[in-house]
């Protein structure tokens, strides 16, 4: 099981959070946020791959992507 903290954000809110693949091709919506910190579990079959990218899409559109390895 992997645990994420997303402590900080540059946008506009809300955000609409996202796991993806390490291509960004396959993505999967997490939740609708406004207020931080917000932790969620990575779910299947993301929480497998060798890495794996947090996308956050704030209110004007703008992506902040973050990728990591667990």
């Amino acid at each position: 099981m992997i645990q994420v903290t997303i402590n900080n954000i540059t946008g506009q809110t809300p955000y609409d959070i996202y796991v993806c693949d390490s291509d960004e091709n396959n993505c999967f919506w997490i939740a609708t946020i406004s207020s931080l910190p917000y932790n969620f579990i990575i779910p299947p079959p993301y929480d497998v791959m060798e890495t794996f990218c947090i996308k956050a899409v704030d209110d004007n559109g703008c992506e902040i992507i973050n990728c990591q390895t667990p």
